[in-house]
């Protein structure tokens, strides 16, 4: 009897067609990795968000520390702090990108004010500095803590 070559049979393609059946990942070690980034995800998301909002706070820090030193010099110049607050003399800007700002002001204090825009993630927060530099976090979104002795940076309050 003669076979031709398609005939005869393979015994080496018997093992190549097991290897590849083999190869790939089942269905269990593809829900372990699942799990794995899930478990990951759920831990570094929230420090990730609390980072994001650290960052967004330093904009109304340093615009209420500037604009503190300004009025000082506006008080020097004019031995009032009226009128110190408006366009063209120390006028914080009337929005910043995650902040709006506004300044109550007497003839010898003032309080300014950050308070944070929800439109950006940063609703609730709202920051004050004085003449005396008596800086005082008055309110945080939730899960953030207050401190009326300085500005929190941290969710715990801290300073």
């Amino acid at each position: 009897m003669n076979m031709t070559h398609a005939q005869k049979p393979n015994q080496q393609g018997s093992t190549a067609s097991l290897a590849s059946r083999a190869s790939g990942f089942t269905l269990i070690e593809v829900m372990i990795v699942v799990a794995i980034v899930a478990i990951l995800s759920a831990i570094a998301l929230p420090s990730y968000r609390d980072y994001i909002i650290r960052g967004k706070i330093s904009e109304a820090t340093s615009t209420l520390a500037n604009t503190r030193v300004q009025l000082e010099q506006f008080f020097q110049d004019n031995r009032t702090y009226v009128g110190g607050c408006t366009a063209g003399t120390v006028s914080p800007p009337p929005g910043g990108k995650y902040f709006t700002y506004g300044c109550a002001l007497q003839p010898t204090t003032f309080i300014v004010t950050a308070t944070g825009k929800a439109s950006e993630g940063m609703g609730g927060f709202t920051y004050t500095i004085n003449e005396a530099n008596a800086r005082a976090t008055t309110q945080a979104a939730a899960g953030w803590g207050t401190n009326a002795n300085c500005w929190a940076i941290r969710k715990d309050g801290s300073c």
